[in-house]
């Protein structure tokens, strides 16, 4: 498959990442009385990878994130060569997704952007979290969120059940991490959104890069050290899901 097909699919599949889950916390999370909550919002998340896992699995990998990519590379599993092109990618699908989801959310009168989904720590965490602490839960998610990721697509795994456990971790991800941080464990997702907040969103979205890519490499480097046996590349080993 032509790299430039595959990045395609990146770019749609984390397009729908962020519309998906993105859109379930800002156009249904609160809404009046009949609202999906955070539990809502954190199946939405893992619906969207578990979707695009079975549909374009078999032709990217289905990465969707950065960091994910990157802890892929740092795992023997994707060639570096080939990872600016998808980091390109996904940005790219994810800024159309916020820029989408914005424009359809602004349809509402008297709609007020909010924090529009986006990632942040101290004031602008959901909870008031510092940003020692949202930085210690974004690292901690994103490298087990790896783990998963390697382990469901080991060639010694089950066939077939990888993105049914891949799309299962990241709900339970933002089941644990949404009061935090509004759950990152990928800069492509928080850049999505935060560039139509502007301000606050923008001077502390260097956090979702930093934090993500860094657990991303601590779970590749956990997986390397104890669990590694020789694998083919993360492609071909979803395209037997």
């Amino acid at each position: 498959m032509p790299l430039y097909k595959r990045c395609i699919a990146e770019m749609l599949g984390t397009f729908w990442l962020v519309f998906g889950g993105c859109g379930a916390a800002v156009l249904a999370a609160a809404y009046p009385s009949l609202g999906i909550g955070f539990a809502g919002v954190a199946l939405a998340f893992g619906l969207t990878v578990l979707t695009m896992a079975f549909a374009i699995g078999h032709v990217s990998g289905c990465h969707l994130n950065p960091a994910i990519s990157i802890g892929l590379v740092v795992a023997k599993r994707f060639p570096f060569k080939e990872l600016p092109a998808y980091v390109v990618a996904q940005v790219l699908g994810a800024i159309f997704a916020g820029g989408t989801l914005f424009q359809i959310a602004v349809g509402k009168p008297g709609w007020v952007p909010g924090s529009f989904a986006s990632n942040g720590y101290a004031a602008h965490s959901p909870g008031g979290y510092s940003l020692a602490a949202c930085f210690i839960i974004e690292v901690i998610c994103t490298a087990f969120f790896l783990l998963v990721i390697l382990g469901s697509t080991d060639e010694r795994a089950p066939k077939g059940f990888a993105p049914i456990a891949i799309g299962l971790a990241l709900t339970l991800i933002h089941l644990i991490s949404i009061p935090v941080t509004n759950t990152s464990v990928n800069p492509a997702r928080s850049t999505g959104t935060a560039l139509f907040v502007h301000g606050w969103a923008i001077s502390q979205l260097w956090l979702f890069w930093v934090a993500p890519i860094f657990g991303a490499i601590t779970g590749a480097v956990i997986s390397n050290v104890f669990f590694a046996a020789p694998q083919e590349p993360i492609r071909e080993a979803m395209s037997k899901n």
